[in-house]
């Protein structure tokens, strides 16, 4: 892909070739571990689970009524029962239920093994002081029971592996009286900056310095159940820190993750202390913002170079780390969502280079979708970022948009 802005003499690699090579690179973790419910959410299992019993367990009314045999009912006549007791959820009816006889019962209560249907509270007319209940002609029957094992079979998968585990798999596995899983093990993962212009937050800011934004954000991008995270500060230009820091972290982690020193320039070490310390491999992205990157091995460990730029930092953690970063979990690959929308906002774009341009989505009363822009696109510029909501993706061929035009968005979250 060659960029219209670009003074590189060798084609840019696309996204989805660098992509590509990530996911024949990366192996996923092997080793596993147990893990209670209340430690589950977000780990990806590493076992399928199968379900112990029914669920239901017993047959149970679906709403508050009265359950009675359809063989009581005359058709096309309104009849009239006598009420032999109460079902209640965790307190069963006890007795036995005569021909010509309901029960009261409750939502989730047991049915009455004689009883075969349950018709709602309100259709009926309460008799002879609460003990006989006049049921309407148009009673209908075999209805509003769950059946056993309606929504899972005793012995049935519950969950199939490998599935990164939500909020709503728990609740299945514990209505099936599981509780502890057995997933992947958690990824351990370190990350850096490099530079002698970075400043800690908290101190006040000399000459030509700034405070280390990345880290914030990379603490923040790196918040999983799935990952064991660990932050190595700032490591200053010097080529035996550096060499020094690489080593000791490739030994410790699974994963090494830096900002700055990708975009090589003359007084950066990193490029020739990694070439010296592992196999890495310097890319020039055809994305923007984001074009240096930097992906290989140190030793076992894995290592990503990202940009120094806090935007580009976010746009190549989420299009490029993050996919990797499940893959070496062992989740399955999730396709980012992306849509179409109408572009309130001209924008400018030269052919070369997919862009992930900052929107503000928005939706209509119709359903209709609208994107504009957030403001300044530029590498440096996180305010933008941080009022956006989603990515406008510009294809590499793209040579500007026009306000009405339909774009691709891809939002940054669905519950926002």
């Amino acid at each position: 892909m060659i960029d219209a802005c670009s003074q590189e003499s060798r084609p840019l690699l696309s996204i989805g070739d660098a992509l590509d090579r990530i996911k024949s690179a990366v192996k996923p973790v092997n080793s596993t571990e147990k893990a209670s419910l209340k430690n589950a959410l977000g780990r990806v299992l590493a076992e399928a689970v199968y379900s112990p019993i029914n669920i239901p367990y017993d047959r149970n009314a679906a709403m508050d009524g009265y359950a009675f045999a359809s063989g009581d009912r005359v058709d096309g006549q309104a009849f009239t029962l006598a009420l032999a007791g109460t079902s209640w959820a965790g307190r069963p009816f006890q007795g036995q239920m005569q021909s010509g006889q309901c029960v009261r019962i409750f939502t989730g209560a047991v049915v009455p093994e004689e009883a075969d249907s349950v018709v709602m509270q309100e259709q009926v007319q309460v008799q002879v002081q609460g003990q006989a209940i006049h049921f309407p002609a148009d009673t209908r029957v075999q209805q509003n029971i769950r059946k056993i094992g309606e929504d899972v079979k005793q012995g049935a998968c519950l969950i199939a592996e490998p599935k990164k585990l939500t909020a709503v798999d728990l609740g299945l596995l514990a209505s099936a009286g599981i509780d502890q899983v057995t997933v992947k093990r958690q990824l351990k993962i370190a990350y850096f900056s490099t530079g002698d212009e970075l400043t800690a937050l908290g101190q006040p800011l000399g000459p030509g310095k700034i405070y280390d934004s990345n880290r914030a954000m990379l603490d923040g991008l790196l918040t999983d159940p799935s990952y064991s995270v660990v932050d190595l500060g700032v490591i200053p230009d010097n080529k035996q820190l550096l060499e020094d820091s690489f080593i000791k972290a490739s030994q410790n982690y699974d994963v090494v993750i830096t900002t700055g020193g990708a975009s090589v320039g003359e007084a950066d070490y990193v490029k020739e202390v990694l070439q010296k310390s592992g196999e890495v491999n310097f890319w020039k992205l055809a994305i923007k913002p984001g074009k240096p990157l930097a992906f290989g091995r140190i030793g076992e460990c894995y290592f990503f170079g990202l940009p120094g730029n806090p935007v580009a930092v976010v746009v190549t953690f989420q299009q490029i780390v993050s996919p990797a970063l499940r893959q070496l979990s062992g989740a399955p690959f999730v396709k980012p969502l992306r849509f179409d929308a109408t572009c309130t906002s001209a924008l400018k774009k030269a052919p070369g280079r997919r862009e992930y341009q900052r929107g503000i989505l928005s939706q209509d009363e119709h359903g209709e979708f609208f994107v504009a822009s957030a403001g300044h696109q530029g590498s440096h510029i996180l305010s933008s970022m941080s009022q956006s909501g989603c990515y406008i993706v510009l294809s590499e061929e793209c040579s500007g948009v026009r306000a009405g035009d339909s774009v691709t968005v891809e939002p940054f979250s669905l519950f926002l």
